[in-house]
C-alpha cells in the first residue's frame, strides 16, 4: 500500500474548507485500495484580527469584497447546495456572525494529540455553518470537544492558557511564506499543492498523477 500524506491550511470560517474537506473525502475513498493517506490540519485565519467579531456576516463580506449583499446572499445559497449534496449542515450560513478562530484552531492542535482532528474539524464547521454558533465562544468550542466524547476538562485548560498559541502562529507563519494565500491549500507529500475545494475527479487525477511521479 502507498502511503501519502496531505496537509491541509484551512480556516474554520472558510464554507470551502467545509466543502473541500468532504470532496477530499470522496477522493480518499476511490483510493483507499491503492494508497493510505495521512491527513494533518493547518492553521489560516480569515479574520486573524478581533475587530469586526459579532457583526452579521453579509455585510461584512460585502465591504471586504466590494460586492452587494444580494450577491452574496446568492453566492452562499449556491454553496448551500453544493454543501447539501455532500451531507454537509450549511442551513445558517447567512445566519453566522464574524468571529475569530485562533482558540478554536488551538483545540484542533490539541485534538490531533487525541487522534480527533478531523473529527473537532468537521464539528467546528457544523457549529459554524450548521447552527450559526460562535465558534469563539469558549463554551461553544467545549461542546463541541464533548461531542467526540474528549475530556472536556483538559479542553478547557488548554483554552484558558496559551497552550498550542505558538504552534498556530507557526502554522500561520510557514503556510504564508510557502506562498499560500487563500484556502483551502493542500500540500501533498511535503511538495505539491493544490489549491482551492477541487471537484473528488479532479483530487483523483492529481493524487495518481504524483503516485506516479513517487513510484
Amino acid at each position: 500500500m502507498n502511503k501519502m500524506s496531505i496537509d491541509i491550511v484551512s480556516d474554520i470560517a472558510c464554507p470551502w474548507c467545509a466543502i473541500g474537506y468532504a470532496r477530499l473525502e470522496r477522493a480518499m475513498e476511490q483510493l483507499a485500495a491503492e494508497y493510505e493517506f495521512e491527513v494533518q490540519w493547518h492553521a489560516f485565519e480569515l479574520n486573524p484580527d478581533s475587530r469586526g467579531d459579532g457583526e452579521p456576516i453579509l455585510p461584512a463580506l460585502a465591504r471586504k469584497y466590494g460586492r452587494s449583499e444580494d450577491e452574496l446572499r446568492a453566492t452562499q445559497n449556491q454553496m448551500m447546495a453544493v454543501a447539501t449534496d455532500l451531507g454537509l449542515n450549511f442551513e445558517k450560513i447567512q445566519e453566522r456572525l464574524v468571529c475569530n478562530t485562533f482558540d478554536a484552531h488551538r483545540l484542533v492542535k490539541w485534538a490531533g494529540e487525541q487522534g480527533q482532528q478531523t473529527a473537532l474539524k468537521q464539528a467546528l464547521f457544523t457549529a459554524y455553518f450548521g447552527k450559526a454558533e460562535n465558534v469563539s465562544d469558549h463554551d461553544v468550542l467545549i461542546k463541541c470537544v464533548e461531542s467526540l466524547g474528549l475530556d472536556s476538562a483538559k479542553a478547557k485548560a488548554v483554552l484558558e492558557s496559551d497552550q498550542y498559541a505558538a504552534a498556530v502562529r507557526e502554522d500561520e507563519a510557514k503556510y504564508q511564506q510557502a506562498g499560500v494565500t487563500g484556502v483551502p491549500a493542500y500540500i501533498v507529500n511535503g511538495k505539491y499543492l493544490i489549491s482551492g475545494a477541487q471537484e473528488p475527479e479532479t483530487l483523483v487525477q492529481a493524487f495518481q498523477e504524483i503516485g506516479a511521479e513517487s513510484d
